[in-house]
């Protein structure tokens, strides 16, 4: 999806999901000498060689809204965008993928369907969101079993959730955190994420177009094969490196999803 000639690529999630982070790895992948790439954030958290950052700075009025109208005239091929916080910067952004740019940006919604919704919800106009979101991606943030100490688990069923695929851990034990030295006996060392990535085919062009739920337009993802938070979940789980716990502490389970291929 980053290789795109245009269009807008959002991803979601609370602060400290990891938004920015993965961002900057989607421009240091698409980063090269004929690729001019700028960027206006707030602030700016990792300095990237080769891409041109702008710091915003309201007081001066340099905001979101005024510095992309400013970047679009230096004709960029890229343009990452801290957030969406607002129905101009929205505009703005709306505005540089309709001219041919690709469009990198943040927004504040706790599943991939709602930034859609949240969109229109801001005042742009549900044709233009249709036509010029590509995808988004959803994600968290979990913390990962210390391998020193972690513990062979056999639950019953019921100890799990019950959207867990328990008919996959026949052959797998899963893992418990116990906490040792090595992990300060938390149980935990270091996090890995967890994505849901909706890409925006024609079938949910047309029901963000119009004016589509979220809830319709996560049910229309998983039909085609979206795999949930969750269900990203439950496969680092089953993989090891998480815990059960940790899944159901920073996802929510829906019952559209219970049955839904992986």
């Amino acid at each position: 999806m980053i290789g795109l000639p245009h269009g807008i690529i959002l991803v979601t999630g609370p602060t400290g999901s990891g938004k920015t982070t993965t961002l900057y790895s989607a421009l240091q992948e698409i980063r090269s000498d004929g690729t001019k790439i700028i960027t206006t954030e707030d602030p700016v958290e990792y300095k990237l060689p080769g891409i041109c950052q702008i710091q915003v700075h309201s007081k001066i009025g340099l905001t979101f809204g005024s510095s992309l109208r400013s970047i679009l005239r230096h004709d960029p091929d890229v343009v990452l965008i801290g957030e969406i916080r607002d129905l101009e910067t929205a505009e703005n952004a709306i505005q540089a993928s309709l001219t041919g740019h690709l469009v990198f940006s943040t927004l504040h919604t706790n599943d991939a369907a709602g930034a859609y919704t949240r969109l229109i919800d801001m005042g742009v106009e549900p044709f233009l969101v249709s036509s010029t979101v590509e995808a988004v991606m959803a994600q968290r943030l979990v913390r990962t079993l210390c391998p020193d100490c972690r513990e062979a688990w056999r639950p019953s069923r019921d100890e799990l959730p019950e959207d867990f695929p328990f008919d996959r851990i026949a052959a797998t034990p899963l893992y418990r955190a116990i906490g040792c030295r090595e992990c300060r006996h938390v149980g935990y060392r270091g996090r890995v994420g967890l994505f849901e990535l909706l890409v925006t085919t024609d079938t949910i062009r047309q029901s963000s177009h119009d004016r589509a739920s979220s809830w319709a337009i996560k049910h229309q993802a998983v039909k085609q094969g979206m795999r949930t938070l969750r269900q990203s979940g439950w496969e680092k789980v089953l993989a090891g490196r998480t815990t059960v716990d940790e899944v159901v502490r920073v996802t929510k389970g829906n019952d559209i999803i219970n049955n839904a291929p992986v």
